[in-house]
Order: C-alpha cells, then structure tokens, then sequence
C-alpha cells in the first residue's frame, strides 16, 4: 500500500526542466543542443518559471510540430506580459488566442 502512494506522488511531483526535455526525448523528440541552449537562453532572457518554460515548449509542439525557436521566444514572452504563472493559464491564453483549440 505505501508503495502504491509513493508511486503516485512520483508520478505527479513537478519535473525540473531537464527531467521535463529528457521525458519529451524518451517521447521520441530529440532535441539538438543548440535547441537545448535556446531554451535556457529564453529562460534566462524571460526569467520565466520552468512550469511557464514547459508551457511554453509543450504549446509551441503542438501548434508547430516542431521547436521553432522564434516561435517559443514570442510566446514565452507573451506568456511572461501576461502574468501567467501556471501550466493551466499558459493553455487557456493559449486558446483564447486561438493557437491551440480544446
């Protein structure tokens, strides 16, 4: 029974955002290393929170296909403009701007 616990509050504890693009790479997409820097250097120059860093990767994938880099810095930038703090607000401005649909 503590096992079946301690699984599942593994499975939902918040990865970091290296675990979060090792999990994306074990899902098939590999980044390269200049994708890897652009990442870290949106976050650098946004001073985003991961969660916010994540968001906006995990939207830019799905509305792209692809990372396009120019693409992540915009929205992340948006993404910052707009106060928004959590995975869930990131998703909702995400469609309230008609880049993604429900």
């Amino acid at each position: 029974m503590e096992m079946l616990v301690r699984e599942k509050i593994l499975k939902t504890k918040e990865l970091s955002l290296d675990d979060f693009l090792m999990n994306l790479r074990e899902k098939g997409f590999k980044f390269e290393e200049d994708v890897i820097g652009f990442i870290y250097f949106g976050k650098q120059y946004t001073a985003a929170s991961d969660t916010i860093i994540k968001a906006a990767i995990e939207i830019t994938l799905k509305t792209q296909k692809k990372f396009d880099g120019s693409f992540y810095i915009s929205l992340l930038e948006s993404l910052k403009q707009n106060n928004l703090i959590s995975k869930e607000q990131a998703f909702e401005y995400a469609e309230k701007i008609g880049l993604i649909s429900k």
